[in-house]
């Protein structure tokens, strides 16, 4: 009798494996549903980017309006923070209303010629996220900080906090 009794134990056992699948599937109803951040999120969150480099532009005339979508994918591409070009743009040439060879960052001394601000934003981008072997040693697996005491702050001591001024500033929208 008392193995007829196991027996039955382990067969009522079974039954929550035969209906759901497992005991936890059980617990499904008590834990809340996963949140999914898909693709669109993150086209979401690149387009209030790069609208809020473009904001920053337009309210004072800068010639680069229109070039954040721009910025935002090449850092992206290259692991840089989104706000880092379009700073370093304001800082070196009042938002390319200064640029000297459509070179609004001020790249090799303003001594490179660009054929285009694309041109341009894609070869900065490339060399501060350290995708090219020779300035690599300055920026691969660098901080932001770390990053713009190479580009110039050994010449001017205050260029990483202005960059980051402006880095703020066009985070905040003013």
């Amino acid at each position: 009798m008392q193995k007829q009794t196991i027996q039955f134990v382990r067969g009522l056992m079974l039954i929550p494996f035969l209906t759901a699948g497992s005991p936890f599937a059980m617990l499904q109803s008590f834990i809340p549903p996963q949140v999914e951040v898909g693709k669109n999120a993150h086209i979401d969150i690149a387009k209030e980017h790069a609208e809020k480099i473009d904001a920053y532009y337009a309210k004072r005339g800068m010639p680069l309006e229109g070039y954040g979508e721009k910025m935002v994918a090449e850092a992206e591409k290259n692991n840089l923070d989104w706000r880092l070009l379009p700073a370093i743009a304001i800082k070196e040439s009042t938002g390319g209303k200064f640029a000297c060879y459509k070179n609004p960052f001020g790249w090799g001394s303003c001594k490179i010629k660009f054929a285009s601000y694309d041109d341009a934003i894609e070869t900065v981008a490339r060399n501060l996220g350290g995708n090219n072997p020779n300035t690599a040693r300055y920026y691969k697996d660098k901080t932001t900080k770390e990053k713009l005491h190479h580009y110039n702050n050994s010449v001017v001591p205050t260029y990483t906090g202005e960059i980051m001024q402006f880095m703020e500033l066009i985070e905040d929208g003013k």
